[in-house]
């Protein structure tokens, strides 16, 4: 795949822990298997037919089949990397040769690799016994006991295998992958999973079919236990995939650190942002008296091709009922009756494009749908089933893509404590309605997320049934009309990436992060386990991307909107990632004479440019991300200003005028969003005088003419 950075197979932590307060991730994404219809195949098989029909270049296909689980036999020349990463000091098992599993059974038939004719052979010497840590990373290990030279100075756990064990490379191989399959292949053995080479939404399945499946799908996506070394469960892991009720991810929080203070006239206080959006006015819903229906068809077909691939939460294989239901009570009661003004609302959102270039005199596109819809809600709020919920997603939706924060979180939470109301005993959720509820509660997770990460907001509590909840399959077609597709594979990539975020927020940027409470220097031997660890996951993310999702590293431009979202969120990622060692060099220069450290603000910058270098790329996904995006570009955006002000730093951006050029688009971008919401209008004013102020420095210093 084009662009793709090389990246080793194998955690560089795979069972190291800083203090013992970082387990081996929870959810380590493998998109590459998701359910088919009757085998295991490779990601490369991961094809959409149908990719370059649909217009818009949304994937669809045929999805689970109920069938016997199998597995394909492996050639080592065609499996990942993950596969091929083996430790060099162990041959090549030999043909045919049956591996034992870390708790002494004969693996599973679905797990074995086909025979391979090649030998492998090593003649490096290395220490008699090597800990786990030198491993995972191909480094000499001293020996040394309790812990050896390098676990001693990255203040990791030292675990050694038990003397007297001697795995060969098939061993090697299967020990490598307990991590990050052993659950899956466990649960789909007991479900009778598949794999779907497709978008896996379903097409020819039953009801049964998807409750017979339905538990265990949480481990397509890796969230299972993880084990920590070998073959042992680590029961210290928690689920960490939430957002932290504090960190310090938001945008503001940059302007308290050194050298990007200094860019500001005054100290502005993290929850500032939050303030003005509780003070603002409220929405004005316009006077429109009546509904133009004569464009409805355009608006729902706009829904389902731009906006359901986002949110994935209504049913095109029962639309036209609800939409006849709807019709038949003038579109005056019902929850069918808010559920598709609601979609007309939307549709005829996505289909005006960015809200940003909509002349702020008029009312935003879609806005009498959504009145309509918004009388019909308080007969809703109160009734504790789907179908409500289902509406307040929707309601929450439109709300982001007005830029109303705190409106959309309000209503997200009451959307939230009814479904914690209806996850709290079995039985409450109808069958013909589990799939359903699994769209409506993974989009609440998504959605409070982005808004947590932004604005100090109370958590709903939802999270707590993020390990019990398994992921959505696809909706049952059941033959009738339907004006559009189940597409999941957007929905799917971004849950993982979402729970990987807000892993980063909880490891690196919570109050209980351990480098936080070191010194710069002592910070970066506590940072650089932690950072690998969740580097590694990150790639992993990516490099198992379903083919449909797959999108190049370099600078090709895209023209498939989700890849170019899915783009942007990476590089969001991965700069938050390896944000802190930019921080530690702004704070103390001579860090940066570490080569090691170097390279990380690099890799920090490096994604900054990234996000900033075509601003006008965030449109693609303006209508569920505008308002969290634009505070996130405006993070990156004063990093890269501290960051030329430093002599170590600026040597790792482009050119001066480049990132002139750069920075001046970024401002007059978010400018155009300051009449959308007051936090937008600060945000915007913050960055402007800290440019001001940024040139000043630099005439001062006699880095520019």
């Amino acid at each position: 795949m084009a662009g793709v950075t090389p990246s080793p197979d194998v955690s560089p932590v795979s069972a190291a822990t800083t203090n013992g307060q970082f387990p081996r991730d929870s959810f380590c994404l493998n998109l590459s298997t998701l359910p088919d219809a009757s085998n295991f195949a490779l990601k490369s098989t991961l094809k959409s037919p149908h990719l370059l029909e649909s217009p818009n270049g949304f994937h669809s296909g045929p999805g689970f089949l109920n069938g016997s689980f199998k597995r394909r036999p492996r050639n080592m020349s065609q499996s990942s990397g993950t596969d091929r990463e083996m430790s060099n000091d162990a041959p090549q098992a030999p043909p045919n040769s049956s591996a034992p599993t870390s708790n002494g059974t004969e693996p599973r038939s679905s797990a074995k690799k086909r025979p391979s004719t090649d030998t492998i052979d090593y003649p490096r010497r290395r220490a008699t016994i090597a800990c786990e840590i030198c491993r995972s990373r191909k480094s000499r290990c001293d020996g040394s006991r309790p812990k050896c030279r390098l676990c001693t100075e990255l203040n990791a756990e030292c675990i050694y295998r038990e003397p007297g064990i001697k795995l060969d490379a098939g061993d090697k191989l299967i020990l490598e992958h307990l991590n990050r399959i052993e659950g899956l292949l466990q649960t789909s053995l007991a479900n009778g999973l598949g794999l779907a080479t497709h978008s896996p939404a379903a097409s020819n399945s039953t009801s049964e079919d998807f409750l017979a499946r339905s538990t265990g799908n949480m481990a397509a996506l890796g969230m299972v236990p993880q084990m920590n070394g070998i073959g042992t469960w680590n029961s210290a892991a928690s689920n960490i995939s939430t957002m932290p009720k504090t960190h310090t991810t938001a945008a503001l929080h940059l302007l308290q650190s050194p050298m990007i203070r200094d860019l500001v006239s005054r100290p502005y206080d993290p929850k500032v942002l939050l303030q003005l959006e509780m003070s603002r006015e409220p929405l004005f819903l316009g006077t429109t008296l009546g509904l133009d229906l004569s464009n409805t068809a355009a608006y729902v077909q706009a829904f389902f091709d731009r906006v359901n691939v986002f949110y994935a939460c209504v049913n095109p294989y029962t639309w036209t009922s609800y939409y006849q239901t709807a019709l038949s009570h003038g579109f005056r009661e019902g929850p069918e009756s808010c559920i598709v003004l609601l979609v007309l609302a939307l549709g005829h959102a996505a289909s005006a494009g960015s809200i940003s270039q909509q002349s702020p005199d008029k009312d935003p596109p879609g806005l009498p749908y959504f009145a309509a819809a918004w009388s019909l809600l308080p007969a809703l709020m109160t009734r504790n089933n789907l179908l409500s919920v289902q509406c307040q997603i929707l309601t929450t939706a439109y709300l982001i893509y007005l830029v109303r924060p705190v409106e959309a979180w309000n209503i997200l939470s009451s959307a939230s404590m009814k479904l914690q109301l209806l996850l709290n005993s079995p039985g409450r959720v109808p069958p013909a309605e589990e799939e359903l509820s699994k769209r409506v509660y993974w989009n609440t997770i998504m959605i409070e997320s982005d808004l947590l990460a932004e604005l100090d907001l109370p958590h709903s509590g939802i999270g707590q049934f993020e390990e019990t909840v398994s992921l959505p399959t696809g909706f049952e077609d059941l033959g009738g009309e339907s004006l559009g597709r189940d597409e999941l594979w957007y929905f799917l990539s971004e849950i993982a990436l979402r729970r990987l975020l807000n892993k980063v927020s909880s490891t690196l940027y919570s109050n209980s992060s351990p480098y936080y409470k070191t010194p710069p220097a002592s910070s970066i031997a506590q940072l650089d386990p932690l950072v690998a660890e969740l580097d590694y996951q990150l790639n992993q993310w990516y490099q198992n991307l379903p083919f449909p999702m797959q999108f190049p590293l370099d600078r090709v431009p895209l023209q498939n909107p989700v890849q170019t979202v899915l783009r942007l969120r990476y590089f969001a990622c991965r700069t938050i990632i390896f944000r802190p060692y930019t921080l530690l060099v702004l704070q103390d220069e001579s860090l940066a004479l570490d080569s090691g450290v170097q390279e990380n603000c690099h890799k920090c910058l490096e994604a900054c440019i990234r996000q900033l270098e075509y601003i006008t790329a965030h449109h693609a996904g303006h209508l569920p991300y505008l308002f969290q995006g634009a505070l996130s570009i405006v993070s990156q955006t004063l990093l890269v200003m501290g960051a030329t002000m430093s002599a170590s730093l600026s040597a790792l951006l482009p050119p001066a005028p480049t990132m002139d050029d750069i920075i001046n688009n970024v401002i007059r971008e978010i400018e155009r969003y300051a009449h959308l919401a007051p936090s937008l209008r600060l945000a915007a004013e913050i960055i402007r005088e800290a440019e001001g102020k940024r040139q000043m420095w630099l005439r001062t210093a006699g880095l520019k003419v």
